[in-house]
């Protein structure tokens, strides 16, 4: 159970990292939101890829999880910037 937590903490952090370079422009949310979005879309782009039937192709599961954590990430981000604007 502890290596399934640490592993998801790493490849969120990756995938989340992946997200947030491909966002033009400066996002400014922090490491812990950015790990956070990266394990969400990395869960849900998983499920996507199991339901669609491509969950065995490495690289289009990882496209798909990189966009959807580019989209976390660009949530949070306006989130964070609307809840600072008042």
């Amino acid at each position: 159970m502890l290596t399934v937590l640490i592993l998801s903490v790493i490849s969120g952090a990756i995938i989340g990292g992946l997200g947030r370079l491909v966002l033009p422009g400066k996002q400014d949310i922090g490491w812990v939101a950015t790990i956070l979005s990266g394990i969400v879309a990395s869960i849900v782009a998983s499920l996507i890829a199991f339901v669609l039937g491509f969950h065995d192709k490495t690289l289009p599961t990882l496209i798909l999880q990189v966009v959807l954590a580019a989209a976390c990430v660009a949530f949070v981000a306006r989130r964070q910037a609307a809840k600072k604007n008042g």
